[in-house]
C-alpha cells in the first residue's frame, strides 16, 4: 500500500516537473529570440545619424577610433566613447572612401571591423521568430489534445480516470431501489473482499459485470458503489476515449489500461458507454480493420485470452444493450447482465428520500402523491425535479417547497419551460378544445390511463399538454390498452374536425405517437390479422447483423398488408374518439370553456366537469373491410353500449 502511494506521488511530481519545465522552456525560448531585435531597438534610439562627409572630415581630425561595417550601414566609434552612423552607398568599401578623400587607413589609424555576417544571421533569426513560435504552438496543441502529460509517445497510454482505494464515498445505501441488481452486485463485491472463500469450492470471479438500463438510471452510480463497498481500485473510462484518429492507438490504450489495472489489483475497470467501441462487427461498409474493431478485438483478448486476469473485473454500463458484439457479452468476458430498470413506486419514495435531503419542505407534505404522479421519472429526472423546485423557491425568495412548485418542476423536467406566447382568441379555443378532446377520450376509453392535468399554456414546442400518467407500474401492455391509447391520442384531431370543420398542424406530434403505435402492434407484436409474425425491417439484424445495403426480407405485397393494416388501427382509432366527443359533446364545451378561463385543469377540477366515476363504453371492431376489400357503410357506423 505504502508502495503504490509512492509510486502515484513520484508520478504526479513527474507530471508537474514536467509541465514547469515545458512552460519554462516555452518562455526561456520567446526571450532568446526576441532579446537581439529588442537591444537593436534600444540602441538604435539612442545613436546620431551623419552624413557621408561629416565621417570624413572626423577621420582627417583624428576623432575616429574605428569603424564597424554592417554591409551598407558605418557606426563609428570615436575617440571618447561616443557612437555615431552613416550609410555608404552598396559595394563601396570604407578603405575607398577614405582614399577618394586622400586619406590613407594605415596614416588614419583606424580599425575596420567587418561585422555584416553576423548581422545578416540576426536578420535571419528574427526573420524566423514566427515560424518557430508556429511550430512550437503546435507542438503544445498536439500534447494537450493528446492527455497533456508526457510526450508524443504517450499516445497510447490510457486516460482511465484513478479512483484511489478508500476514497470511494459511495455505498449501496446511497443508490435509491434496484434491490435486485444490488443484489447481484454484492456478490461481486464479496468476490473482491474474500477470494479465498470461494477459490475452496472451486468458483472463480466473474471477470465482467455489464450494466443495461435508460438514461439515467444510475448504472455509473452502481459502479463506484461497488468500488466503494470493495473498498479496492476504481478506474474509470469512456468507451470513446478509446478511439483516436490513428489507426492502433485504441488497442494500446486496452492494454495499458489491463496493465495498470493488473498492478493495482484488485481493482475494477468501468467502462461507461461501452456500445461506442463494442458494437457488432460485420456491420456497415467499412472493413475488418479499423480502429474500432481493432479496440474491440482488443478488449475481447484481455478480458479473456491466454493471460488471466486474478482479482481484475471489468464493470461496463450501456443503454443499447441489443447492439452489442455476441462475442463481447458470453460467458468468460462479461459473465453477468444487470438490467437496470426505471424505478417503481417504493424505489422512487427511497430516492426521493434521498435527494430531498438539505432541502427545507412543508412541514404537510404527501411523498406519496409525489411518487405515484412521477411514473416513469428515472433517478436522474427526480433529482433534477427537486432541484428545479428548490431553485424555483431561491428565485422567488421563499423558505419551503410546496406541493405546487414539486408540480411545477415535473412539468419543466418533462415538458419543458412554461412559455406566454401570444394567442388570439380563435387560436386559444382551438387549443383548449383540442386538449379538451384528448382528456375526454382519455376518461371514457376503459383502458386508457387517467387524466392527471390539462393544460393550454405552451411548453416546449407544444401549444397546450394532456398528462395521463399510468396509474401504478406496468410491466406489460395489452392490445386493448394500445388501442385505447391510439384513441386518446386522436381525441384532439378529432375535436378539431367536430367543433370547427378544421385541421390543425398541432395534431402532427399525436398522429406521429399513434402511427409508431399501431405499426408497432403489426410488426412487432403481433397483435393484427397477419397474425403472430415479426414484419419489422431490424427483425434479424439485433441478434446476427445485418449488413448495409441488404435488401427488406418483407416482399412488397406483406409491406401493402402491414401498411393497410396500420391504417385500419389508426382509422378505427380516430373513428372511436370521434363517436365518443358526440356523444358528450356537452361535456367537451364544458371543459373546454374552462381551459379558456383558467388556462390549466388539474385532474380534482377536471372531474368535477365530467363526473366522479369512468363512463366505459365497450365498441364492435370498427371499419371491417368487406369481401370484396373495400368499405361497407355498415362497418363505418359505430354502436355504444354503455355500462
Amino acid at each position: 500500500m505504502t508502495e503504490k502511494k509512492k509510486e502515484t506521488k513520484k508520478f504526479e511530481m513527474k507530471i508537474n516537473l514536467n509541465e514547469f519545465f515545458s512552460k519554462g522552456l516555452l518562455f526561456l525560448l520567446i526571450a532568446v529570440l526576441f532579446l537581439p531585435y529588442i537591444l537593436t531597438l534600444l540602441n538604435g534610439g539612442s545613436v546620431e545619424t551623419i552624413s557621408l562627409s561629416q565621417f570624413v572630415t572626423d577621420v582627417r581630425e583624428e576623432k575616429v577610433a574605428a569603424v564597424e561595417v554592417r554591409r551598407d550601414e558605418l557606426t563609428l566609434i570615436y575617440e571618447d566613447g561616443g557612437k555615431k552612423e552613416t550609410r555608404k552607398e552598396a559595394g563601396q568599401t570604407v578603405s575607398e572612401i577614405l582614399s577618394e578623400a586622400g586619406i590613407s587607413v594605415e596614416q588614419a589609424d583606424i580599425e575596420i571591423k567587418d561585422i555584416s555576417f553576423g548581422t545578416m544571421l540576426g536578420e535571419l533569426a528574427i526573420s524566423a521568430i514566427p515560424v518557430i513560435l508556429m511550430i512550437v504552438a503546435f507542438f503544445f496543441i498536439f500534447r494537450s489534445a493528446r492527455g497533456g502529460a508526457g510526450d508524443i509517445m504517450g499516445i497510447g497510454k490510457s486516460k482511465a480516470k484513478l479512483f484511489v482505494k478508500g476514497k470511494q464515498n459511495k455505498k449501496f445505501s446511497d443508490v435509491g431501489g434496484m434491490d435486485e441488481a444490488k443484489k447481484e452486485l454484492e456478490e461481486i463485491v464479496d468476490f473482491l473482499k474474500n477470494p479465498k472463500k470461494y477459490e475452496k469450492v472451486g468458483a472463480r470471479t466473474p471477470k465482467g459485470v455489464l450494466l443495461v438500463g435508460p438514461a439515467g438510471t444510475g448504472k455509473t452510480l452502481l459502479a463506484r458503489a461497488v468500488a466503494g463497498e470493495a473498498n479496492v481500485q476504481f478506474l474509470s473510462i469512456a468507451g470513446s476515449e478509446f478511439m483516436e484518429m490513428l489507426v492502433g492507438v485504441g488497442a494500446s490504450r486496452v492494454r495499458d489500461l489491463f496493465t495498470t489495472a493488473k498492478k493495482l489489483a484488485p481493482s475494477i475497470i468501468f467502462i461507461d458507454e461501452i456500445d461506442a467501441i463494442g458494437r457488432m462487427r460485420g456491420q456497415g461498409n467499412m472493413g475488418g480493420h479499423d480502429e474500432r474493431e481493432q479496440t474491440l478485438n482488443q478488449i475481447l483478448v484481455e478480458m479473456d485470452g491466454f493471460a488471466q486476469n486474478e482479482k481484475v473485473i471489468v464493470m461496463a454500463a450501456t443503454n443499447r444493450g441489443d447492439m452489442l458484439d455476441p462475442a463481447l457479452v458470453r460467458p468468460g468476458r462479461f459473465d453477468r447482465r444487470v438490467m437496470v430498470r426505471l424505478p417503481d413506486l417504493d424505489e422512487r419514495k427511497y430516492i426521493l428520500s434521498i435527494h430531498a435531503k438539505g432541502k427545507p419542505f412543508a412541514k404537510v407534505f404527501d411523498w406519496e402523491k409525489v411518487a405515484r404522479r412521477t411514473v416513469g421519472f428515472s433517478g436522474a429526472d427526480l433529482e433534477n425535479m427537486l432541484n428545479e423546485a428548490a431553485i424555483a423557491v431561491a428565485r422567488e425568495d421563499r423558505s419551503e417547497i410546496e406541493m405546487e412548485d414539486i408540480e411545477e418542476a415535473s412539468l419543466k423536467v418533462k415538458l419543458g419551460p412554461s412559455k406566454k406566447r401570444l394567442q388570439d382568441v380563435h387560436e386559444r379555443e382551438m387549443t383548449a378544445y383540442h386538449e379538451a378532446g384528448h382528456a375526454l377520450v382519455a376518461h371514457v376509453s376503459p383502458h386508457a390511463d387517467p387524466v392527471h392535468r390539462i393544460s393550454i399554456v405552451s411548453r416546449g414546442r407544444a401549444l397546450g399538454f394532456t398528462l395521463t400518467p399510468p396509474e401504478k407500474d406496468k410491466l406489460q401492455t395489452t392490445k386493448s390498452e394500445l388501442i385505447d391509447r391510439i384513441a386518446v391520442l386522436m381525441g384532439g384531431r378529432a375535436a378539431e374536425e367536430l367543433v370547427f370543420n378544421e385541421y390543425t398542424a398541432g395534431a402532427s406530434s399525436d398522429i406521429e405517437r399513434a402511427t409508431r403505435i399501431a405499426r408497432a402492434m403489426v410488426t412487432e407484436y403481433g397483435m393484427s390479422k397477419l397474425g403472430p409474425m415479426n414484419f419489422s425491417p431490424l427483425y434479424e439484424s439485433q441478434d446476427y447483423g445485418r449488413a448495409w445495403g441488404e435488401p427488406n426480407r418483407v416482399s412488397l405485397t406483406v409491406q401493402e398488408q402491414v401498411d393497410a393494416e396500420t391504417k385500419r388501427f389508426l382509422e378505427e382509432g380516430y373513428a372511436r374518439a370521434l363517436q365518443i366527443l358526440k356523444n358528450d359533446r356537452t361535456i367537451l364545451d364544458a371543459v373546454s370553456q374552462k381551459l379558456i378561463e383558467q388556462e390549466s385543469l388539474d385532474a380534482d377540477e377536471f372531474v368535477k366537469i365530467v363526473g366522479k366515476d369512468k363512463q366505459k363504453f365497450e365498441y364492435s371492431p370498427l371499419l371491417k373491410p368487406s369481401k370484396n376489400g373495400k368499405k361497407s357503410s355498415e362497418d363505418t357506423k359505430t354502436t355504444a353500449k354503455k355500462k
